[in-house]
């Protein structure tokens, strides 16, 4: 094995040097000729790097953060050390890479093992293998890993390794230290190979969370399944990996109705319904994707106001303002799922089911709607109209300070009743700003849709929404 130095790897990345060497030969290769297939090695870091490795960090990434450190090691004479650099730091917001070489059969094995440890107890975002600035078909990771002060075996299982025949993304992670109160920290990698234990067992992988979500959608929806597989290793402990779609082997109960590739794209194609589902080396996976096509889909209104005259929060029409979020999860109260997920035709929407209350966030930096006039948004409610059912809308200033709790927070509500709603159709809202008697609108922040939607017999149990075309204008 050669010893990499810090500089000649990363010499190794920007270059890419590589000679290939042609042979020519005067005869056809037999019928009986076995293709060579490729290295089946599944070391990557035991006591210096396997031939061929490259060092590739991402953008954004401290480029001297890792190392190999001959000083700190858990068996042999070195390891590799990654160096977190705190928030805020010049050179880099956070340390992060790819390790990569030439393709692998990795079939072999079962999981990725190595030993770590750190100068504090954290928590390592993200750690894993699959990517290799390609495809990253069969990319594997693990949040949020802990790691203490003292060496400890990890074990990174493969969830389908018959996948893993040509496989170049040896090793990877990315680290911040905002999850560590700003500060930076160093932890080292010592053993990285492939393993094959024999004691990862009891695959469970799982679709969508393992829960049978059920979605009514429209020609031309567009969904992405994204999956988990959860071994049971030697120590008695589940670990539980987020895999790349191509691992699974994808179905759909009526694909007239809705298809699903390879890489977990599911496409609705006419009206039906038809149910996504998921195995991984013929295992089924728990949960599944029902969905209840209704046929067309009418898009929104089109806005026709002049961009110098509206401030977007959310709509293809316009360039939209830096938004946090379009739903907070606020737990424990908040029932509501989905967010800005929904794509049909091209047309970007968002999506409310199990609504109760939820909130659309942009404080960074906040809205300056002083110059503005009214409210607009399109809304199309896809559950029941009842009397009594409303929908308010809330704004939230956070004040001079600009941040939330600093005391000078205000906010204003407006409802929208049921004659103003229809079931299965766009509805355009137009509301004074003026009417949700905010004191000032210069550090606009929040934006809520808010029912009851708690009991079904109840009103103000609008529970499922469709919005677009969100903005302040003049």
């Amino acid at each position: 094995m050669r010893k990499f130095t810090f500089r000649q790897l990363i010499l190794t990345a920007i270059l890419g040097i590589s000679a290939t060497i042609f042979v020519g030969c005067d005869r056809e290769p037999s019928d009986d000729a076995v293709t060579a297939g490729f290295p089946t090695a599944g070391d990557v870091f035991l006591d210096g790097f396997t031939g061929g490795l490259e060092y590739l960090p991402f953008g954004g990434s401290r480029l001297d953060a890792f190392k190999v450190d001959e000083e700190t090691f858990f068996e042999g004479t070195s390891s590799m050390r990654f160096d977190v650099p705190n928030v805020g730091d010049p050179q880099g917001a956070f340390a992060g890479a790819i390790f990569r070489s030439g393709q692998r059969d990795l079939s072999g094995f079962d999981a990725l093992t190595f030993y770590a440890k750190a100068t504090k107890a954290a928590t390592i975002n993200e750690i894993g293998f699959g990517q290799d600035f390609g495809e990253n078909q069969y990319q594997v990771v693990i949040n949020g890993l802990r790691v203490s002060t003292g060496w400890e075996k990890y074990t990174i299982p493969i969830p389908d390794p018959s996948k893993l025949t040509a496989e170049a993304g040896l090793f990877w992670y990315a680290e911040g230290a905002e999850g560590e109160e700003g500060d930076g920290y160093t932890f080292w990698i010592d053993q990285l190979q492939y393993e094959k234990l024999g004691t990862v067992a009891q695959p469970r992988p799982a679709i969508f969370g393992g829960e049978d979500r059920v979605e009514q959608t429209f020609i031309g929806g567009a969904f992405q399944v994204l999956g988990t597989q959860t071994f049971n290793l030697g120590n008695g402990s589940n670990q539980t990996v987020s895999a790349a779609p191509s691992y699974f082997d994808f179905s759909s109960s009526n694909e007239s109705v809705a298809t699903v590739n390879a890489l977990g794209q599911v496409s609705v194609l006419t009206a039906g319904t038809a149910v996504i589902s998921a195995t991984i080396g013929g295992v089924r996976a728990a949960g599944s994707l029902t969905l209840n096509s209704v046929g067309e889909f009418v898009r929104a209104p089109i806005p026709t106001r002049p961009a110098a005259d509206v401030i977007s929060i959310f709509s293809d029409a316009y360039t939209n303002v830096p938004v946090d979020f379009y739903n907070g999860f606020f737990a424990p109260f908040q029932t509501t799922l989905g967010g800005a997920n929904l794509s049909i035709g091209g047309d970007n929407l968002i999506s409310y089911t199990e609504l109760n209350f939820v909130a659309s966030e942009f404080k960074n930096p906040t809205v300056n709607a002083a110059d503005m006039t009214h409210l607009h948004v399109d809304i199309q409610v896809q559950s029941a109209v009842n009397p009594g059912d409303f929908v308010v809308i809330e704004l939230g200033d956070f004040g001079a300070d600009g941040a939330f709790g600093g005391g000078n927070d205000n906010s204003g509500r407006v409802t929208i009743g049921e004659g103003q709603l229809t079931s299965g159709q766009w509805v355009s809202i137009d509301i004074p700003l003026a009417d949700f008697g905010l004191p000032a609108r210069n550090n606009l922040a929040q934006w809520f849709f808010i029912t009851e939607g708690t009991n079904p017999n109840e009103a103000g149990t609008i529970t499922e929404i469709l919005v677009d075309n969100m903005y302040f204008y003049r």
